[in-house]
């Protein structure tokens, strides 16, 4: 799949896996979020070994660092999966949430989908914007979760 690049002022976000800072992304994702706290790293880079990601880069020389990330799992035919969003605090209130789920949108492999699907306990605002709703008919939704995988290394 041929990599997508978006710039924005300072910012730019890529899908070219090589330029997922895996630290960046383990550390943010294990420690300061509710859905990934204490995930164990090899299950973190196999996670982003098997996705779309894209990656948020500040592209000032005096913090070039990436500030944000976003995982997509899908077949590129049918569905489509957000998954991990996050932009760093101190970068938070520049729209960079905003622009990274239009360029997730936007992306060409992930044209004519007939369903995107994302699970969030906080970011319903920020999603509703791009046309995500609450299930219709959540009867019809089943799952098979198991919060507790990560404590017991489960890999």
């Amino acid at each position: 799949m041929q990599t997508q690049q978006w710039v924005e002022g300072n910012f730019l976000i890529t899908t070219d896996p090589h330029r997922v800072d895996v630290e960046v992304v383990y550390e943010f994702l294990s420690k300061q979020t509710y859905w990934a706290r204490d995930i164990p790293r090899a299950v973190l880079e196999k996670s982003v070994r098997n996705a779309l990601c894209f990656s948020i880069w500040s592209t000032a020389e005096d913090a070039a660092a990436q500030v944000g990330f976003a995982r997509v799992i899908s077949d590129f035919a049918t569905t489509a999966y957000i998954g991990d969003v996050f932009v760093l605090p101190s970068f938070r209130g520049r729209g960079l949430s905003k622009w990274l789920m239009s360029c997730i949108l936007a992306h060409p492999e992930l044209q004519g989908l007939r369903r995107w699907i994302l699970v969030t306990s906080d970011a319903h605002g920020l999603y509703s914007q791009f046309g995500f709703k609450p299930l219709a008919r959540a009867q019809t939704y089943m799952e098979r979760h198991d919060p507790q995988v990560y404590a017991r290394a489960v890999l």
